[in-house]
């Protein structure tokens, strides 16, 4: 029996994606996303960020890069792989790594502006 997995995360990108060929002329785009979790009210409201490194290839990659932009609130649906290392400092840390199937744009923030908790502008797809 085959295994299945998928993630679905809702967040804004943290980074403009970053383009570029493999040697074997294959398009990669990579980005990340920020995923906040708020939790509490008033002075017990707490937020907790979650990072994702993203990957996105081939034609989709190609067409959509342009588009992902810092400040953007996305959605991305693809398999995710958790990695352990040694930072700089000496410290373990983790990262988790998206390789995206699918992204959808939820709403575009202009920058310098911030979309009101429970707004969404609604952004024209790119295709």
């Amino acid at each position: 029996m085959s295994s299945y997995q998928q993630t679905i995360i809702v967040g804004n990108v943290g980074r403009d994606a970053e383009f570029s060929y493999t040697p074997q002329g294959v398009g990669v785009a990579k980005f990340s996303v920020a995923v906040t979790k708020v939790t509490g009210k008033g002075e017990d409201k707490k937020e907790r960020t979650t990072w994702f490194r993203v990957t996105l290839w081939r034609e989709k990659a190609e067409n959509l890069h342009q588009y992902i932009k810092k400040g953007n609130k996305i959605m991305v649906v693809g398999e995710v792989e958790a990695s352990a290392y040694t930072n700089k400092d000496g410290a373990p840390a983790c990262s988790l790594d998206l390789t995206a199937n699918d992204v959808r744009f939820l709403s575009k923030r202009e920058e310098g502006e911030s979309v009101a908790e429970g707004e969404e502008e609604s952004a024209p797809l790119p295709f």
